[in-house]
């Protein structure tokens, strides 16, 4: 049997009598795509600020590629191959595309390598990341000049430039149009077929299926539902509390 990439186990997280997680325990194994939906207040970014180290968890455990992450910050487990996108792009203002993406390639990637890079290395780097994700004509353009979905790629490949095992992609997709969803589907399912693990976090439904070979559901800081997306679909709880609202 494959150990799993990612293990997390019991996870729980209260702001002051706020119960924001309550023992949710889920895995991801390598090379996996799970979707993972619920309602705006669900605790969706709850787990994944506690998985990615962003927030400290008050108990359980998460493990990842056979180590255990907690008291690890943010930057440590990224170095191990855990990186996340935002929902809300950062990319540096002030700086190209290109250089943008030179930051993860020469620190987070580097580190992870144990190695300086060469400075050819990362120019091969950055323009094999911009081809991927489509932007290569753009490579000198700063971020306030993309569109929209432009800006959902270079977020996607600034988190890729940290070569990661497993990426969390948080609502890439959100407020994108048909044909811009379908683009960053299409990348994501990419990205996948390197090898790449991926957690989709997203409301759009058509999407979520499409991509998800297995589903979680949160609802009040409880998972409700993990399985098979056409199952998980038709669950009552799910219905009742997310699909049906």
């Amino acid at each position: 049997m494959i150990a799993p990439l990612l293990h997390v186990t019991g996870l729980s997280k209260r702001f002051g009598g706020f119960v924001a997680l309550n023992d949710v325990s889920l895995q991801v194994a390598p090379g996996e795509r799970l979707g993972l939906i619920g309602p705006n207040g669900s605790g969706k970014s709850t787990l994944v600020n506690c998985m990615s180290g962003t927030l400290v968890n008050d108990r359980g455990r998460v493990q990842f590629d056979g180590r255990v992450l907690d008291g690890l910050p943010p930057h440590r487990r990224a170095y191990l191959g855990l990186a996340r996108s935002f929902q809300l792009p950062r990319p540096f203002s002030s700086l190209s595309v290109r250089d943008n993406m030179r930051i993860p390639l020469l620190y987070t990637a580097a580190v992870r390598a144990g190695r300086q890079r060469a400075e050819n290395e990362i120019r091969e780097r950055t323009e094999e990341l911009l081809r991927v994700v489509g932007l290569i004509d753009k490579a000198d353009a700063r971020p306030i000049d993309l569109t929209q979905v432009d800006m959902r790629k270079l977020e996607l490949a600034r988190a890729m430039a940290a070569d990661p095992k497993l990426l969390i992609a948080d609502e890439a997709m959100a407020g994108l149009s048909n044909a811009e969803v379908d683009d960053i589907l299409g990348l994501l399912m990419r990205l996948n077929a390197q090898g790449i693990s991926i957690i989709l976090i997203e409301h759009i439904m058509k999407a979520v299926m499409a991509f998800s070979q297995r589903l979680v559901v949160l609802v009040s800081g409880n998972k409700i539902a993990d399985g098979a997306p056409s199952e998980v679909i038709r669950n009552d709880h799910v219905v009742r509390a997310y699909l049906g609202q």
